[in-house]
């Protein structure tokens, strides 16, 4: 196992983020990224084609980049296979993944989760990597047209994995340390180890969330009729899942499902509470929408109609757009920016490049467990 060494004096100087504030942009203005010029590029790893969200994301002052992340490649290549342990340190220890298609193994804080189509998960700056995908053997071309879904159905277990992505600014801006390499890591130890580090911004409340798309809080609601924020023209019932990250998130950015099943066939798993009112989803000084699969149409200012495909993604200010109908068989996600984003900084340049070449030595607490499950996790408890 790795010994870690002991923080050393400067890392106080580096414990916070100390650039430019975030702001988000509150005039008026609608950016809409189109799939059809959608970049799939292999960034950070070759296995890896990341499409990013840049005209919204540019819009909206770099506060937050959406992406979506296509695995292409086998994981038995030299070349590919698991990533190492690492953090991301965003500002606000913001990660989110939403996966949409095939099969992923995740292990955070020392501790597997096996997810699929569907599931979400909120990490604030927690040691992790990825241990598993799946991969389809399709062409890269054909990959890439693979139909997503968040509903964890036969048919999109058994594309390539993929997932949605989210980071408060761009993750090139800010520190992502590897804290144990690939060729360090013994599979019969390692992962049964927590950690603990001070590199924080972490705003009250934010921590790990996992929902499953199964799960009680995760099913979907019928949205209610009669209200004129609720005017969705659909030919099928529209429903809501809350994939629950406000709290986990700091208090940071809201999250939806908007859906519809396929005429014909029940396809979300619903719950029987009472209908909710599209105030529930209404949150956001900046709104992003992602169509997942189906169709969207959304209203500007001016009433002018935008409609989106699979793929395509709109963000806007606040009021600036509404959602004014789905087909069927349509799933958008909706994630809404709170105020308390322009709370947090941005990592300097400096504060990130010393941060990655400080790498494993900012690991400050080691707890080892007789089994994955057993134990409290530190990782991201910070105490």
């Amino acid at each position: 196992m790795n010994v870690h060494a002991a923080v050393e004096s400067r890392w106080v100087g580096l414990a916070r983020p100390s650039g430019d504030p975030i702001r988000l942009n509150h005039r008026s203005f609608v950016a809409v990224d189109r799939y059809r010029d959608a970049k799939y590029e292999a960034t950070y790893r070759p296995q890896a084609l990341y499409n990013r969200a840049d005209e919204g994301f540019h819009a909206n002052h770099e506060a937050l980049l959406l992406h979506e992340v296509s695995t292409n490649l086998p994981i038995y290549r030299q070349d590919t296979g698991p990533t190492d342990f690492h953090l991301h340190l965003p500002p606000g220890g913001f990660q989110l993944v939403l996966v949409t298609s095939g099969m992923f193994t995740f292990d955070y804080d020392g501790r597997f989760h096996h997810v699929g189509p569907g599931a979400v998960m909120l990490q604030s700056a927690i040691v992790h990597r990825q241990l598993f995908y799946t991969w389809s053997g399709m062409s890269t071309e054909e990959n890439l047209k693979a139909p997503q879904s968040v509903v964890p159905e036969p048919i999109s277990m058994g594309y390539s994995g993929k997932f949605l992505e989210a980071f408060i600014t761009d993750p090139t801006s800010f520190p992502n340390p590897t804290i144990v390499g690939p060729d360090q890591i013994i599979e019969a130890e390692t992962p049964r180890v927590a950690w603990s580090h001070p590199l924080h911004d972490r705003p009250a409340d934010a921590g790990f969330w996992l929902q499953d798309p199964l799960a009680l809080d995760a099913l979907y609601k019928l949205l209610a009729a009669g209200s004129p924020d609720s005017a969705i023209k659909s030919a099928m019932p529209v429903y809501v899942r809350d994939i629950g990250i406000e709290v986990p998130s700091g208090h940071l950015v809201t999250g939806h499902i908007i859906a519809t099943d396929p005429r014909g066939h029940a396809l979300l798993p619903k719950s029987n509470a009472a209908p909710v009112d599209a105030a529930s989803f209404a949150k956001g000084e900046v709104v992003i929408y992602r169509v997942i699969r189906g169709m969207a149409e959304f209203k500007d200012g001016v009433g002018k109609t935008i409609e989106l495909a699979a793929g395509d993604v709109v963000t806007a200010s606040q009021h600036a757009i509404k959602l004014a109908g789905l087909g069927e068989d349509t799933q958008v996600l909706r994630l809404g920016l709170l105020k308390g984003i322009e709370n947090l900084c941005q990592w300097t340049p400096t504060q990130r490049d010393d941060i990655d070449g400080l790498a494993a030595q900012i690991i400050t607490r080691q707890e080892t467990r007789l089994l994955r499950t057993e134990g409290q996790p530190v990782g991201y408890l910070y105490e």
